[in-house]
């Protein structure tokens, strides 16, 4: 009998070319964008052209950084026939070494190249969000966080018995009591609704 390993969801191939192409588009962009700020930063005016001849290195190696990203975390999967977080270490490690080789240096390329695939293999292990594991999509999150908030809900009575009335925490009826004590403590009529404000 096939152990549950084996029972996963079946492998659906990726186009790695494809998705190379469209990540080195967007990494190009945003490198272009980059390099406009570098130039936008240097002492001498440069002209518009300066990034470009300037500072376009930065946009080759946005460019080659994402494309080697995806195109070797697709092969990746494609060749060990699964979706794992071995995949974008492995591509983190490729995209690392182009950022490595700007510097012209062995011990730069295998560094920032290991750096970058032990973050981003990190990174795609502990959920691949910013804001941590996705919960079940079956799910409504509203519907998800109305019932834990009805769930933790204490009734009044119990936070004003623990923490007494005051600073923002006050039961119904507390005006009236409050008028009470400092009447038998300092014999000083409060009213207990607001006076109006003359106009």
């Amino acid at each position: 009998m096939a152990s549950t390993d084996n029972q996963e969801r079946a492998y659906r191939p990726k186009d790695s070319i494809s998705a190379a192409i469209k990540a080195s588009m967007i990494t190009t962009g945003a490198g272009a964008f980059i390099s406009t700020i570098q130039n936008t930063l240097q002492r001498q005016n440069v002209g518009a052209m300066g990034m470009f001849t300037r500072t376009g290195s930065t946009i080759a190696v946005f460019g080659a950084m994402g494309g080697v990203y995806e195109f070797t975390k697709c092969a990746s999967a494609n060749l060990r026939q699964r979706d794992d977080s071995w995949n974008p270490a492995i591509g983190g490690f490729f995209a690392g070494n182009m950022l490595g080789l700007r510097f012209r240096s062995g011990p730069a390329v295998f560094g920032y190249g290991a750096a970058l695939g032990i973050v981003l293999g990190a990174f795609n292990y502990t959920g691949g969000a910013l804001t941590g594991y996705v919960r079940d999509p079956g799910v409504d999150e509203v519907e998800r966080k109305e019932y834990m908030r009805k769930n933790r809900r204490r009734p009044l009575e119990d936070t004003v018995t623990e923490l007494g009335e005051g600073r923002g925490i006050y039961a119904p009826g507390y005006a009236e009591r409050r008028a009470q004590r400092l009447k038998e403590n300092y014999g000083i009529e409060v009213p207990t609704t607001p006076i109006p404000a003359s106009p």
